[in-house]
């Protein structure tokens, strides 16, 4: 999506270790507009689909998500990273590494919100080693409910999370694919 790989060109900040902070427009501030054109976009990618929930995990793809769901007219449901006092023992988990945060969670979704009927589409920030959507798609396969595939906003192509899910089968449609970043660069794969 030529918008997305525009905006990461000018806002975008590598960080070492292969980071690409989008923090200003995309996961901590979010710009609407260019959100809401990137739910359009997947809206379209995934219109031979009957969906009828969206999944995602907290916190950085709840909004991508929502604006998804809007489209798709149906409800978002969001993998927690703790389980509150609010939420019963009826529950869907997978265990999640997060690389950026060099962390591990136990994600849980409450067995009422996912059903074997359920067609599921699953909307991240980033793919880059696929714990996250290993953790979801894991979460959805636990309810019995079908993944019709997932939508991420961007995709670091240059590490193996990707390429092996759609090994898999696993159809995963990418906003922005970066095959390579260095210190001072960024090579999207379109190019």
């Amino acid at each position: 999506m030529q918008e997305l790989i525009e905006r990461i060109r000018k806002d975008g900040k590598i960080k070492p270790g292969n980071v690409l902070k989008v923090d200003s427009f995309l996961n901590h501030q979010i710009d609407p507009k260019l959100a809401y054109a990137m739910a359009q976009e997947i809206k379209r990618l995934y219109a031979d689909e009957t969906v009828n929930k969206v999944l995602t995990i907290e916190a950085s793809g709840i909004g991508l998500a929502v604006l998804t769901g809007y489209l798709f007219e149906c409800p978002v449901v969001f993998a927690k990273k703790s389980k509150s006092s609010n939420v019963s023992d009826d529950l869907y988990t997978a265990k999640v590494h997060s690389y950026t945060h060099g962390t591990d969670h136990t994600v849980i979704v409450s067995k009422s919100y996912l059903n074997p009927e359920d067609r599921v589409l699953i909307v991240d920030d980033f793919l880059a080693n696929g714990a996250a959507l290993e953790g979801l798609r894991s979460i959805v396969e636990q309810s019995g409910a079908l993944v019709v595939g997932a939508a991420i906003a961007v995709e670091k192509a240059f590490q193996p999370g990707g390429a092996r899910l759609r090994a898999e089968g696993m159809r995963i449609e990418s906003l922005a694919k970066i095959a390579s970043m260095s210190d001072d660069s960024i090579v999207f794969c379109e190019e």
